[in-house]
């Protein structure tokens, strides 16, 4: 049985989605970065998929789902310890808190 595209590509959306839908809907800094984590690995699971069925010999789209994957660990970090100092002021990670940050 040969896989086409559409089975890689089918998850792959539904995980982006579920990803939107959690990132729109959460008010919670944590749940948001999972949702953003979420949204980033679909997006590497393309990368991985067209690079095997348009350049089936080649390996950019693989180098370019590690790259994202070093990135988004990079992104994770700096996003924790931002939650981290919001947390450190307001008490709470809840998004609407974040502007008394400003006073």
């Amino acid at each position: 049985m040969e896989l086409t595209i559409l089975y890689y590509l089918i998850p792959s959306l539904f995980m982006f989605c579920c990803g939107v839908y959690g990132f729109v809907t959460r008010r919670n800094m944590i749940a948001m970065l999972i949702s953003l984590e979420l949204m980033l690995n679909s997006v590497d699971i393309n990368f991985v998929v067209f690079n095997r069925f348009l350049f089936p010999g080649e390996m950019e789209g693989m180098f370019f789902s590690l790259f994202a994957i070093a990135l988004a660990a990079a992104e994770t970090a700096l996003a924790i310890a931002i939650i981290i100092n919001v947390f450190r002021v307001s008490e709470n990670i809840d998004v609407r808190d974040v502007n008394k940050m400003k006073h």
